[in-house]
């Protein structure tokens, strides 16, 4: 089975090598953040990666504190 002039093993060796080098440490920071691993999946399509590095970037995080509440 041939996709071009890749084989369908190219594809699943590229995808092997993105997932173990970005996907994953992505995957651990946005469940930390409060966040679903699966918004991991937006960086495969072209303008909703940007977009879904927007909403992270100005979400608030549940684990930083609010520096302009006073503390009690």
């Amino acid at each position: 089975m041939m996709m071009g002039s890749y084989s369908l093993w190219h594809w699943l060796v590229a995808f092997a090598f993105w997932f173990l080098l970005f996907g994953w440490p992505i995957a651990k920071i946005l469940r930390r953040a409060g966040f679903s691993g699966w918004w991991v999946l937006l960086s495969f399509v072209p303008l909703a990666n940007l977009i879904g590095l927007w909403v992270f970037a100005v979400t608030p995080w549940p684990n930083v504190p609010d520096q302009n509440r006073p503390s009690a």
